[in-house]
């Protein structure tokens, strides 16, 4: 199986990637979130779990390594990849992770989405950096994961940003 090592990158930094934004999502059931973005959350999760296993199997099924996420709380553990795959676009900071953790009801929703888009904007610039690197995402798998990843989080972004826009105070800024 013919893979270039940013094919690898790109799957265990988006394992990671993926990992984060599961710890965002798993809050919105206990922070208050609102009906919508509860649906968002649990399509976040849905979706992106089963990506994190594809990512893994690719990996496994190549003989790289298989970086494993464990969450606890707020923090994301991965096991098996270095200390790059936490330094990606779009990767909360830590006093983000915590500003997202202490907001509840309508602060929730607000802070949740202007982080997401963050996140997803960073999502969509590791893709946008695959394919513009020579020679990779000619796997067949790797180019219909990155693909789906760009068009999945775009549409989101935009869905993210109508509802941030719809909030009470028009979505103004943190």
């Amino acid at each position: 199986m013919r893979f270039t090592e940013a094919d690898a990158r790109f799957m265990t930094g988006m394992i990671a990637h993926h990992g984060q934004a599961l710890v965002m999502a798993g809050l919105a059931p206990t922070h208050g979130a609102s009906p919508p973005l509860l649906t968002l959350s649990a399509r976040i999760i849905n979706g992106q779990q089963d990506e994190i296993a594809t990512m893994q199997r690719w990996l496994r099924d190549r003989g790289q390594p298989v970086p494993e996420i464990h969450i606890e709380g707020t923090t994301l553990l991965l096991h098996g990849v270095g200390d790059y795959a936490m330094h990606m676009p779009g990767m909360l900071a830590p006093d983000q992770m915590q500003d997202l953790d202490q907001a509840r009801g309508p602060d929730f929703d607000r802070r949740f989405l202007t982080y997401m888009i963050q996140h997803h904007r960073g999502a969509v610039t590791m893709v946008h950096d695959l394919f513009s690197t020579d020679g990779a995402a000619q796997d067949g798998a790797v180019f219909k994961l990155a693909s789906d990843i760009q068009v999945d989080q775009t549409t989101e972004i935009a869905r993210m940003e109508l509802m941030l826009n719809a909030l009470p105070d028009g979505g103004s800024d943190l």
